[in-house]
């Protein structure tokens, strides 16, 4: 099983026998082997023992096949910064897709806390043991994501806090995810790792322009130069990803891509062919005559299923 031998190689025990002898262990936590254990999980370079988790159990088949989207970013966010965090997890939870977050100050208290009002499923990865509130004033959010969606931990119940296990739980979230959004981070920030995970794994990487003058975007608005897709509007990326797993019938209003925006067919192939070995956004605008921000969205479908690869500088190659 992947995982456990460079467990067993570090400790010289089994961590499945170890964690089951456990008194503490009991069915809310997911061990690897479990069919719900997401496979993204296993994959990583230090993956956990187990995963303890409060609320509800039925997310984990949608977790397990990274049908969710990860949201990150500052703690001392911008007005802007808050109030697009705000938006995206509303827009989000309207379209039926679970949100996750790091349940931290800041951008992502407020993306979960849109996400709830959408009445939607927030996901929260925490870097504390779950009975830990951290910050403490987000006791009543943290109870709230807990009752309405789901709460996890690699932490074992009694496990001291220590500053390492909120950067560790950036690599979990990203694990979780099908895209993952940076709305605003600072230079260093965990944010950045989260973002550095996401383009290790091939996900598709959005950033939330910030301010250019304001230090908390500063991280985040070098992604943009990098190749991140910009996100200008939650609409743009739910017209992007499509209808969540959670939607139900017409619940859901998903803005039309139009009939250009849709690869398929020959447009399929046009784009493909003006791609070719490599080319720019800029490039395929000029060579099909189109503009580029309605090119964008297609091109990102292509990427989603596999035919093209992103790099920096809004570029794609074919696979």
């Amino acid at each position: 099983m992947p995982g456990v031998e460079w467990f067993r190689g570090q400790w010289g025990v089994d961590p499945l026998a170890r964690l089951l002898r456990d008194p503490r262990v009991d069915r809310r936590v997911l061990l690897p082997g479990d069919a719900r254990w997401p496979d993204a999980i296993s994959a990583l370079e230090r993956p956990p023992l187990g995963l303890w988790w409060h609320g509800r159990g039925t997310l984990w088949s949608l977790l397990a096949r990274r049908r969710a989207v990860a949201v990150v970013g500052t703690r001392r966010p911008s007005p802007h910064g808050m109030a697009m965090a705000r938006s995206l997890g509303l827009a989000l939870a309207r379209a039926g897709w679970p949100v996750v977050s790091g349940l931290a100050e800041g951008i992502d208290g407020a993306v979960h806390g849109g996400c709830l009002e959408g009445d939607g499923a927030p996901v929260g990865v925490l870097g504390t043991p779950l009975e830990r509130v951290y910050p403490q004033h987000h006791g009543p959010l943290q109870r709230a994501v807990g009752r309405r969606g789901l709460l996890l931990s690699e932490q074992p119940s009694g496990s001291p806090v220590r500053r390492g296990h909120f950067a560790g739980r950036n690599r979990l979230l990203v694990a979780l995810a099908a895209a993952v959004v940076v709305v605003e981070c600072p230079p260093g920030s965990g944010a950045l790792h989260s973002a550095a995970y996401a383009w290790d794994q091939g996900l598709p990487l959005w950033v939330v322009p910030g301010d250019a003058g304001r230090h908390a975007a500063l991280g985040s608005n070098r992604l943009l130069g990098q190749g991140a897709t910009p996100l200008l509007a939650p609409e743009d990326l739910v017209a992007f990803l499509g209808p969540g797993p959670l939607a139900t019938g017409c619940s859901v209003a998903t803005p039309s891509r139009g009939p250009q925006a849709d690869p398929s067919g020959s447009e399929h192939d046009r784009l493909l062919a003006a791609v070719g070995e490599g080319a720019s956004l800029e490039q395929i605008s000029l060579q099909l005559g189109r503009p580029a921000g309605e090119l964008a969205i297609a091109l990102f479908q292509l990427e989603w299923e596999g035919l093209l690869r992103a790099e920096p500088g809004l570029r794609w190659q074919r696979c």
